[in-house]
């Protein structure tokens, strides 16, 4: 029962916000009022639900079992969450430090080291996203 409930709530999240942003006048405003409608709806759903589904104690060896499954699989959303916000941050570092680096080298062709560097150093945050999921999936 409570599944369907967060279910329908997911979707109403998603749902409500397209409906503010085409209803009336499509300009930049409304989009950003729709944008943020939904991020706080959906992650509030989803941070309600996570306390509301996870957080019932545990009683017998078979719901012992269950929390176990349910830490694991927080971890294997932990880890995941790590290795895409990561790349993500990633893409975006990397596409303005190569962008940054052409333009410099395009004006003088001797810095061609110091811009590599920059660029390699955003590419470092995935790594460093990686490593951090691998000790969270030793942990499990």
């Amino acid at each position: 029962m409570a599944v369907k409930i967060l279910s329908v709530l997911l979707l109403l999240s998603i749902v409500i916000p397209f409906g503010v942003y085409f209803i009336g006048n499509r300009e930049k405003r409304r989009f950003k009022s729709a944008l943020a409608v939904n991020v706080i709806t959906f992650f509030g759903i989803m941070l309600f639900s996570t306390v509301f589904l996870f957080s019932s104690p545990v009683m017998a060896a078979k719901e012992a079992a269950a929390a176990d499954a349910s830490v694991a699989g927080m971890a294997y959303l932990a880890a995941a969450l790590v290795t895409g916000l990561c790349t993500i941050g990633t893409g975006i570092a990397t596409g303005q430090a190569a962008s940054a680096a052409l333009g410099a080298l395009s004006e003088n062709e001797g810095i061609m080291g110091k811009a590599l560097i920059f660029v390699a150093l955003a590419e470092g945050i995935a790594i460093y996203g990686l490593l951090i999921s691998f000790t969270i999936l030793g942990r499990v």
